[in-house]
């Protein structure tokens, strides 16, 4: 019964949301569509000739503001979840965190992309404290796998949530970025401890 109550409490919630309604409107699969669009607004990120990945990419609402931009760039999209087809967006369906696609991609796109996205959560347990710890862990996988991928003056944008290991997460960014800041989009609910993690110029040697 709770459960219930829960679900029609966001459905409400959901029509009442002015990004919900918009995305709609527009053909936006999500209405994270428009964080995207207020973080490439701020950094400058994407250009007609962007490399990016997109990784879990579904349902494609930041993936589609990519292709809109991104017209003689490459545009990889990673999901363990089915996306529908976007124009100029490669789909790949798979685990990036699995060894043997983290590989693939390594081996094929290592050194070539100019920007890694990502909004990524992890999948919730009903104690926010640990979903917390989760989220920020994959946000730190994907730090890590930027290194490999990125060109030397490539970004990554990645959620993360404030909490007890957000600093530990700016420190281990320092060290692989010579600019870290961080963004929370008007879209971003304001009852949300999302934000965003900006990374940008590789520290070579």
């Amino acid at each position: 019964m709770k459960k219930n109550k829960r679900s029609k409490s966001w459905i409400i919630n959901q029509h009442r949301d002015q990004y919900f309604k918009k995305s709609k409107v527009l053909g936006y699969r999500s209405r994270s569509a428009f964080k995207l669009i207020e973080i490439n607004k701020k950094f400058k990120l994407l250009n007609h000739n962007t490399n990016l990945i997109d990784l879990g990419s579904a349902p494609g609402g930041w993936s589609q503001v990519a292709s809109q931009i991104i017209t003689k760039g490459l545009i990889i999209a990673i999901d363990t979840k089915e996306m529908k087809n976007i124009k100029n967006v490669n789909f790949v369906r798979g685990d990036i965190l699995n060894d043997n696609i983290k590989d693939k991609i390594i081996s094929k796109f290592a050194g070539k992309m100019d920007v890694i996205i990502s909004d990524m959560a992890a999948n919730t347990t009903g104690n926010k404290d640990l979903d917390c710890i989760r989220t920020n862990n994959l946000c730190l996988e994907i730090i890590n796998l930027s290194t490999l991928l990125l060109k030397n003056n490539g970004s990554i944008v990645s959620k993360i949530f404030m909490g007890q290991d957000f600093l530990e997460i700016k420190k281990k960014a320092k060290t692989y970025f010579k600019k870290v800041v961080f963004f929370k989009p008007k879209s971003s609910r304001d009852n949300s401890k999302e934000t965003y993690i900006h990374c940008k110029t590789l520290n070579t040697l």
